[in-house]
């Protein structure tokens, strides 16, 4: 009697078809994972986020952001026993940095990012390393010291921000009529101002006074007008991902605890930084006090 071959269901043989695919893309959404299999990790860095994230004299990515990045990938060469992790940068705007994170361009986000309930559907976040005001930049001449003095001005917001909505949500009722331009980057948006193209530039005062610090003629301009909102920065990457969250997180809350954090804050919000020396001067906040003291990523 002959030898009967074995059958192997349809089912079975498209299981089996499937599961390198099945296994890259757990391995998409495990990025402890892929640093492990690349050697790499990937930050993405903002050009023009002074203090916080943007290009030093030698085109490097630098700042408040970056360095806590960095202390990130310390605890991940610990995590995976791994003697050294490539740092590789990918430069991201406020209109590309979430699709360039969820579709795995991106690991982590060190930069100067929001966190929104409307973005924790789509990304992940840290404990907050921010809190700030949302106001207006104006030339100190400019005579606008209010939201009401907007009316038939022209604001300058950066692509990608919530900031031209919430003064829209603040003017509820007001009727305020204003023209709106985006720039492309923060240094866009506040060359729209300089040059005269808009009257004010909308957007999160610690950010504002980095471009005040590194104009050609800082006393020309001021930060001015009422709180629009406060918010939270924080660093941002691939939601689903338990494993890395965690690592984010306990590295995150251990330097706010240890004082790490506040000494960081020091060196790139209260001193001389690169490249040109300049001292943004923004002392700590009691918002961001209380972020330190209370680590939390439930965003607004």
């Amino acid at each position: 009697m002959p030898k009967l071959r074995p059958l192997f269901s349809f089912a079975a043989v498209l299981a089996a078809a499937l599961m390198p695919f099945a296994a890259a893309q757990a391995q998409e959404n495990d990025t402890l994972a892929k640093i492990k299999a690349s050697g790499s990790i990937t930050f993405g860095y903002r050009e023009s986020s002074f203090g916080f994230s943007y290009l030093d004299g030698n085109l490097k990515p630098v700042g408040y952001s970056i360095e806590i990045c960095n202390r990130i990938v310390e605890a991940v060469k610990s995590e995976l026993k791994m003697p050294a992790v490539e740092i590789k940068y990918q430069a991201v705007t406020s209109a590309n940095r979430i699709p360039l994170v969820q579709n795995g361009t991106v690991d982590i986000e060190c930069g100067s990012t929001t966190n929104l309930v409307e973005r924790q559907k789509l990304v992940a976040f840290s404990p907050d390393i921010f809190r700030y005001n949302v106001r207006m930049l104006v030339k100190a001449d400019s005579g606008i010291r209010s939201i009401a003095d907007l009316q038939g001005k022209t604001v300058a917001t950066t692509s990608g921000t919530t900031s031209f909505r919430l003064l829209r949500e603040a003017d509820r009722g007001r009727s305020l009529e204003v023209t709106n331009l985006a720039g492309k980057d923060h240094s866009d948006s506040f060359l729209l101002v300089e040059s005269g193209r808009a009257q004010a530039f909308v957007l999160d005062d610690i950010l504002l006074a980095g471009q005040i610090a590194n104009a050609r003629s800082p006393r020309d301009f001021i930060i001015t007008g009422e709180s629009l909102r406060t918010e939270n920065q924080s660093l941002m990457f691939r939601k689903d991902d338990p494993a890395f969250k965690a690592l984010v997180d306990r590295v995150v809350s251990g330097m706010m605890k240890s004082g790490e954090m506040e000494k960081l804050y020091a060196r790139w919000f209260m001193s001389p930084i690169p490249p040109k020396g300049i001292n943004i001067n923004y002392p700590l906040n009691a918002e961001t006090k209380d972020a330190f003291a209370n680590p939390s990523s439930k965003g607004i």
